[in-house]
């Protein structure tokens, strides 16, 4: 007994060294044991520092963020061709809510499942699922054909950015925890690919826009930017299986009780790029073992832990609650503004200028191509000592809000680009943030689990906001005031957030 008290001290002392204190959420309410073990992986990932192995997951995860950007983009731009192509006549907008559906199902399903399983399946799997169900949607021969396959392929990138963040922060050291948010630049490097590709097929291969009805050999240019975005997808599942052997996330694996595997792979790192690792298995595994993980990973007492431990703490409770909350209104405002964009320019081309094809989608791609630049700005601002992450959501959910607003009153073809490009950019900020913030707050054992709901939550405002958009008149300027004043509450609801992950170990 004497002994087992000695070991437990020298444990405790050892844990300490980390610093404890670092670490953004206190966890020890809920299991100290695995608290002290998600220190010293902390602490060991921070020593190893930042290697060649992060900076390929920064681009391999990366495509995952290219992916679920692209698909989206797919459907959105192919609407107007495919309502005209199919002669459909119905009130709600299929291929949209479809979408938001399929998105809604890939949430859930990869996002629950990860925290199950583990990261690694999904990594390799996703994007290849995602490829093949693309290229079957540009050879449908009619709307519901398609919109059962949208919503196939966006169940597929569903959970994409889910994982990808998840695995991403799970293996970074607490100085680079920036690249995060940066990593969203993938996010606005797929809707830069598509806006290209739709500049040049949907304003050669598209009906006028003056027609209301045309045949399919008029109007191959949605399902050339299918087979396309397709293939695009296919070589980066390839290059996301062969270019970096995908390992379980150490801070997972430790919260599986699964300590010898953890050790296993940071001290491959360590070896493999000369780092130093002052860590031992034996300090992990004198610790204790983490509750519940005597059970399968299937039990009812396992599964419940993943919802009911977000909700353990009431500071913990609160935190969940209010960034569920925002998802909730970001995938109420994005239909409404992203998804009926591609209607909104081709409807006021006359006001500004041109209802060319050409000019139309020449706009929506300078309009994509700008929010290149919004994560970059949110990573730079997210280090600031006086803003951090929860001050960076609020700029950017102000600074879209005001550039909506002034949206409404645009005249001229120049305004017109000018505008939509600079809240292109301005949205690009709250999403960088919002995308890196959410995993950095929710605990390791449940964050794919806490980061689904959010998703789930964002899918629902989805649903909603395409409703709303087919109910109401997308061709005047209602949708947009609405924006605004969606975007308005964000910066209350981005205030609001109880805790700032700067500089802060995620748990």
């Amino acid at each position: 007994m004497a002994t087992e008290k000695a070991g437990a001290a020298v444990a405790d002392s050892e844990v300490d060294l980390v610093g404890l204190g670092g670490e953004l959420v206190d966890a020890s309410v809920v299991d100290p044991v695995l608290k002290k073990k998600m220190a010293l992986i902390n602490a060991a990932i921070d020593e190893i520092g930042m290697t060649l192995w992060q900076w390929k997951l920064f681009g391999l995860n990366g495509f995952g963020y290219t992916v679920d950007s692209l698909l989206i983009s797919c459907q959105v731009i192919s609407q107007t061709a495919v309502t005209k192509e199919f002669n459909y006549t119905g009130i709600v907008q299929g291929v949209s809510l479809a979408s938001q559906v399929g998105l809604l199902i890939g949430a859930a399903v990869w996002g629950f499942s990860a925290d199950i399983i583990g990261r690694k399946f999904a990594f390799n799997s996703s994007l290849f699922l995602c490829a093949v169900f693309v290229l079957l949607a540009g050879a449908m021969p009619n709307y519901t054909s398609f919109c059962t396959l949208v919503a196939i392929y966006s169940a597929g990138a569903g959970g994409n950015y889910i994982l990808d963040a998840t695995n991403f922060v799970e293996f970074l050291p607490v100085s680079h925890a920036w690249l995060v948010t940066f990593m969203a630049l993938w996010w606005a490097v797929g809707y830069t690919i598509v806006g290209l590709l739709a500049w040049w097929f949907m304003s050669d291969y598209s009906c006028p826009t003056n027609e209301t009805v045309c045949a399919r050999s008029e109007n191959m240019g949605w399902r050339y930017l299918h087979f396309t975005s397709g293939g695009l997808v296919i070589v980066m599942a390839l290059v996301r299986v062969f270019a970096v052997r995908m390992a379980q996330t150490p801070r997972w694996l430790i919260s599986q009780n699964e300590d010898e595997k953890a050790f296993t792979i940071l001290t491959g790192m360590a070896h493999r790029y000369r780092r130093p690792l002052s860590l031992t298995l034996e300090q992990l595994q004198a610790q204790g073992r983490v509750r519940h993980t005597d059970q399968s990973a299937w039990s009812a007492v396992r599964l419940w832990a993943h919802f009911s431990e977000l909700f353990s703490t009431r500071k913990l409770a609160y935190s969940t609650t209010m960034i569920i909350i925002n998802w909730l209104l970001i995938g109420t405002v994005s239909p409404l503004y992203n998804v009926f964009l591609p209607y909104y320019l081709e409807s006021h081309g006359a006001d500004t200028g041109s209802s060319s094809n050409y000019i139309t989608w020449r706009d929506y791609a300078i309009n994509q191509i700008s929010g290149l630049v919004g994560p970059v700005i949110a990573a730079g601002l997210i280090e600031t000592r006086w803003l951090g992450r929860r001050g960076t959501l609020a700029i950017g959910a102000a600074i879209t809000t005001a550039l909506q607003i002034g949206y409404t009153q645009i005249v001229t073809e120049a305004q017109n680009v000018g505008m939509s490009a600079a809240i292109s950019a301005a949205s690009n900020i709250y999403y960088g943030t919002i995308y890196a913030y959410t995993p950095e707050i929710l605990p390791t054992a449940h964050r794919a689990t806490g980061y689904s709901i959010c998703v789930v939550m964002n899918r629902i405002g989805g649903i909603i906001g395409v409703l709303v958009g087919s109910y109401a008149n997308i061709r005047t300027n209602v949708p947009l005031f609405i924006c605004a004043g969606l975007y308005g509450a964000l910066v209350i609801t981005s205030l609001l957030l109880p805790f700032e992950s700067r500089r802060k170990r995620s748990m």
